[in-house]
């Protein structure tokens, strides 16, 4: 192998439906315009985040959109959500270690994005 040769990713083969790979369940779980930038936020607010600051942090995203986005990684288990009794309602959200587990991830984004955005 060449030193400077990237090794392949070889979770899927040639012919493999990507939805039954391991790349394919952790797309499932990320995917979608929101999801990345969620746990982005969440991650830069210290891991706690209101309702009303997550979509002050998403700009122009519905409350429709926002609402089923967090209630699917609730139901994945990459965030939790914790609500309090008490009038006005009061409900924080955080990532679960689930979600916490997929920081580096974003980290080699971040990373990639600052090597190659002058290119």
């Amino acid at each position: 192998m060449e030193d400077n040769k990237i090794p392949k990713c070889g979770c899927c083969h040639t012919g493999e439906n990507i939805s039954e790979t391991d790349f394919g369940y952790t797309l499932s779980l990320i995917n979608g315009k929101y999801k990345l930038v969620i746990i982005y936020w969440l991650e830069q607010h210290d891991n706690v985040m209101r309702y009303s600051e997550l979509k002050r942090c998403l700009g122009n995203i519905s409350h429709k959109t926002l609402s089923s986005t967090l209630k699917e990684m609730e139901s994945d288990g990459l965030i939790i959500r914790k609500e309090y009794p008490q009038i006005p309602p009061k409900v924080e959200y955080s990532l679960s270690k689930r979600g916490m587990s997929l920081i580096p991830i974003l980290v080699a984004m971040c990373e990639w994005g600052s090597i190659h955005k002058n290119d």
